[in-house]
């Protein structure tokens, strides 16, 4: 009867190893190190297993010497374990020096102190190809120490544990080395968001914004090696039972490298997302004389922080970006001779990305939660939501009910706000109609005595409504009118709602605010002045109000919406070129500041904007000056569409007239 000791069983390679061990013989008996407390979860994984009693918790901790395991058990059970298996560490790039250090070196170091009290037949050793660190050429498995540089406290860790592993073992050992391991090949079950699954959200944003036929340019930044959890378990298990393979490493990798481009254009073609067709490699672009030029703005105040938001909108850690790519690739001849007649072999990627770009998109993209978690933030509050006809109003409106929290929709088109309701109702969800016109501003004062008359609590308020005009300074000389207007509602009529709440947000020491503002207050595009200088204000206006109402537990969100396809932009002609996005994403935008109450919601584009102004103001006048030459005023601007501010049978008339639907630059 074999006996194995696992470390890390529970964990994503560690349970698909577990399975295979017990596979391979009914009368197999596995022990797993279990922290005090999870002996749950082992009881569930047993059942997954069909283990039928063959697996045993072992209480202990990878922090602890010999792994925390009582001296009791380690008497009872040395030298009855055939195999012990090493899995337990940290698996994570972005993960501190000390956190690493504790759980992979000093781990392994109470693990080795383990095996000498158990003495067990053979030690099995997961390691990582990352102990190869930067080293260049071709890394074999019986390469080590070759002076390879460590860039990052995972590859030292990583490095010093099989180091440790090597030198200090008391019995035969054998290693194995993962390269960047992703879900089953065969279901797409994965654990975590690691390695290449920090891009999909990218790939699924691309998909949404552009066709699939575009074809995209893009950099070949090195090449990268991804191997299924199943092969890894698969022959783990395998190699571990083959006679005389001690003192070797293995690398459990792909034989064939594949570019990082290419291998995420795999997953935009299981995505129905563009692809890279036109990749510039990097060894190319270094020589071009812009890469200099290049090379020194990233040195530039404000490059890093350029950076840093990009991805943070996009999700990819930094660490990520910096260690994308492998430096050498990796022999694979001991594992692939070890695995000879088995059958056992690294699958093409084609063949199972689509696996698991299914199973990340209905079991792990973070958008399909937003939902839930907004529902733990706004469930059975009050909401106060302006411009809620139509829109992006309309759409927050049906998010925040789906959520179970109560709308308080606003605008001057109560039969459309009946409308909206009705849908609510008939989903299940409950919600409040009041017609009020918010540039009046004794209209908004109506306004919140009725809704405080008929609701116990006001709890966070959407202010929407706005009006958005496009015409130059030129075409404004003699329409002081367009500022006063615009400043009305979007500015006064804003604060004034805000204000009329404030008392009693301050007595209940509770209060949200998002205000949907505009990229265009950070980007200052031509042609804008009155509804840019309208939202800075009041952006400007929530700042400094914020520090004085922290106190009271009142809190504001800025929302610098990019352009959005609504029913206002429809007469100006040259938005149609312009990238939009739907009023669903915008109020998705809107629901993350119900649900994260973060400071500002920014898009890449916005903060690179501001970035880009700070440091050269006159250069970014320069680009803009050009735009304004090429996108001239629009005929209703001019004065050329007769009534394109009063009500009109035409689409076009009434988007320009119903100005509390949505907002854009």
């Amino acid at each position: 009867m074999p006996t194995y000791f696992v470390t890390g069983a529970t964990g994503f390679i560690g349970r698909n190893l577990v399975e295979r061990l017990l596979d391979r013989d009914p009368e197999a008996h596995v022990y797993v190190l279990v922290r005090d407390g999870s002996e749950e979860r082992v009881g569930v994984l047993s059942e997954r297993w069909g283990a039928g009693g063959r697996v045993e918790a072992v209480t202990g901790d990878l922090l602890e010497p010999r792994l925390g395991v009582s001296g009791d058990w380690i008497a009872a059970h040395r030298g009855e374990i055939d195999h012990f298996f090493h899995l337990a560490a940290i698996y994570d790039m972005t993960a501190s020096d000390r956190r690493n250090e504790e759980l992979n070196v000093g781990g392994t170091r109470h693990m080795l102190e383990l095996v000498a009290a158990l003495e067990p037949g053979t030690l099995h050793h997961v390691s990582s190809v990352a102990v190869a660190g930067s080293y260049r050429g071709r890394f074999t498995e019986e390469m080590f120490a070759e002076g390879q540089e460590l860039p990052t406290p995972y590859h030292r860790t990583k490095y010093e544990s099989e180091r440790l592993v090597r030198e200090r073992s008391s019995v035969p050992w054998r290693v194995y080395r993962p390269a960047i391991v992703v879900g089953d090949s065969r279901t797409g079950e994965m654990d975590k968001i690691d390695g290449p699954y920090y891009f999909f959200g990218l790939i699924r944003r691309l998909g949404n914004v552009l066709p699939s036929w575009l074809p995209l340019v893009g950099p070949e930044v090195g090449e990268v090696n991804m191997v299924p959890v199943d092969y890894v378990a698969d022959a783990m298990a395998e190699i571990a039972h083959k006679p005389g393979l001690d003192g070797r490493a293995f690398h459990l990798a792909d034989p064939e490298m594949i570019g990082v481009t290419e291998a995420l254009n795999e997953f935009a073609r299981a995505a129905g997302a563009p692809q890279v067709a036109v990749r510039v490699d990097r060894r190319l672009s270094g020589a071009l004389p812009v890469a200099g030029t290049l090379g020194s703005l990233t040195r530039l105040p404000g490059a890093r922080a350029v950076r840093e938001a990009v991805l943070e909108d996009v999700g990819i850690p930094d660490q990520v970006i910096d260690n994308a790519g492998f430096t050498c690739s990796f022999d694979t001849a001991e594992s692939e001779h070890a695995l000879a007649g088995t059958g056992i072999a690294v699958p093409p990627l084609a063949e199972y990305a689509p696996v698991l770009w299914d199973y990340w998109e209905r079991k792990m993209d973070p958008d399909r939660f937003k939902s839930r978690s907004l529902e733990a933030a706004i469930n059975g509050r009050t909401v106060v939501i302006t411009g809620a006809s139509s829109g992006i109003g309309r759409s927050t409106a049906l998010k925040v009910a789906a959520s179970g929290g109560i709308p308080i929709m606003v605008a001057r088109n109560v039969e459309k706000l009946e409308e909206v309701k009705e849908e609510i109702e008939m989903r299940g969800g409950t919600a409040a109609v009041y017609s009020a016109d918010l540039s009046d501003l004794d209209s908004i004062d109506g306004l919140v005595e009725r809704i405080l008359a008929d609701h116990a609590s006001v709890d966070m308020i959407v202010n929407n409504a706005g009006r958005s005009i496009r015409r130059s300074v030129e075409l404004s000389l003699d329409r002081f009118h367009d500022f006063e207007r615009t400043m009305q509602l979007n500015y006064f009529g804003a604060i004034k709602l805000v204000m009329g709440f404030i008392p009693h947000m301050r007595e209940r020491r509770f209060g949200h605010i998002v205000n949907v503002s505009s990229i265009g207050v950070q980007a200052a595009p031509p042609r804008f002045s009155a509804y840019v200088a309208s939202k800075a204000a009041l952006d400007a206006w929530s700042r400094v109000v914020s520090s004085e109402l922290i106190g009271y537990n009142i809190t504001f969100t800025t929302v610098h919406m990019p352009l959005v396809r609504t029913p206002m932009i429809a007469p100006t002609t040259i938005y149609r070129s312009f990238p939009t996005i739907s009023p669903d994403e915008a109020a998705d935008m809107i629901c993350d500041g119900l649900r994260k109450r973060p400071k500002h919601i920014n898009t890449t584009l916005g903060t690179v904007a501001e970035v880009l102004y700070a440091l050269a103001p006159k250069a970014l006048d320069q680009v803009l000056a050009t735009g304004y030459r090429l996108f001239p005023d629009s005929a209703a601007a001019k004065g050329e569409v007769a009534a394109v501010e009063t009500d009109s049978p035409t689409i076009e008339q009434r988007a320009m007239a119903n100005l509390t639907r949505g907002v854009h630059w």
